[in-house]
């Protein structure tokens, strides 16, 4: 008799390439998009993450896209005001202030440099995670943050397949242009959005995984790709323990076994074996000693600045700066010069 199975597994795609370390990473989308893109960014890896902020619909990641490309600078124009803060529809609102002038500097200067990194990167990973957008009445504009004004000043409506791979189809044709060799995956986010109710999530879902899946037919292997994470949660975690305490977002349980499996499949061997030594790094420098003063702590940072510089220089596209900064003000403080 066969061993028992308690988990049905899901087949990853045979991807022809991988990223790591020398290799520059754009991620885009939703909320799930950061989970994925912190875990390499805390691994020293070159990301890019949601230079605008969270994005939920296909059309608010092709504009901001659109943005980058045409390295758009914002006016008072592209602003809006509600309550105290000015406010950009294509941006979150970390980025509103209760200047204007403030708001215009945020949102442009994170422009520019989001644009010449658009120019540089290897890899475009881009998560969907609703088919329903919401237009501002006033101007028709597809908004990706409403702001908390009102809704009644807003009409919603759900984007059809057809709709998405339209855009897409242009927009991945203009992003070549400039970045030949540009890889794009795309996911769908396995986070819920109850407030469509539970039938139009799901066909939400399914909008954005038809649409994925004829992008990808197009485009063939070799120019992007599809990762799983919606079917991973779906199937492989089909248990509320690997949700947070509003039963809609993943646990960081669930986002380290999407994670293991992502840098598994997408990320080089050699980078693999390079980022064990990176955490150790990184554990390292977040270590709280009983005593800052000790000579124990003292060659402790020492030990940890040299796997800095040896690390350096068995691979050169490792930056540990930060790192090697942060040991050198700590080893003054131990002992001033």
């Amino acid at each position: 008799m066969g061993k028992s199975k308690f988990q049905t597994i899901v087949s990853v795609p045979n991807y022809l390439w991988e990223t790591g370390y020398g290799r520059n990473n754009l991620f885009m989308g939703s909320c799930f998009t950061e989970n994925v893109g912190k875990k390499m960014a805390e691994l020293n890896h070159s990301v890019d993450i949601n230079p605008f902020g969270i994005f939920y619909n296909p059309m608010s990641v092709a504009l901001g896209l659109e943005i980058l490309m045409n390295k758009k600078v914002f006016s008072k124009n592209d602003l809006i005001r509600h309550g105290d803060l000015w406010h950009s529809f294509a941006h979150h609102g970390r980025f509103s202030a209760l200047d204007e002038n403030e708001t215009l500097r945020n949102i442009n200067d994170r422009i520019g440099l989001s644009s010449e990194y658009l120019k540089t990167v290897d890899f475009l990973f881009i998560t969907f995670g609703t088919a329903w957008i919401y237009r501002y009445k006033t101007s028709g504009e597809v908004v990706s943050n409403c702001h908390k004004i009102p809704a009644r000043e807003f009409h919603r409506e759900r984007l059809s397949v057809n709709d998405i791979v339209e855009k897409y189809t242009k927009l991945l044709k203009d992003l070549w242009k400039i970045n030949p060799n540009l890889k794009i995956l795309f996911t769908v986010s396995p986070i819920r959005h109850w407030k469509d109710g539970a039938i139009e999530n799901q066909r939400s879902k399914a909008t954005l995984l038809l649409a994925v899946e004829q992008l990808v037919q197009l485009f063939a292997n070799d120019k992007c790709a599809y990762f799983p994470s919606y079917e991973i949660v779906m199937d492989e975690l089909r248990d509320y323990r690997f949700y947070a305490e509003d039963m809609l977002h993943i646990s960081d349980v669930a986002v380290n076994h999407i994670w293991e499996i992502f840098e598994e499949n997408l990320i080089d061997a050699e980078s693999r074996k390079w980022a064990k030594d990176v955490q150790k790094i990184r554990s390292a420098v977040n270590h709280k000693p009983f005593n800052k003063s000790s000579e124990e702590y003292y060659k402790f940072l020492c030990k940890t600045l040299k796997m800095c510089t040896d690390l350096e220089s068995n691979s050169s596209d490792i930056n540990l700066k930060l790192e090697k900064d942060y040991i050198n003000v700590q080893l003054k403080e131990i002992r001033p010069e």
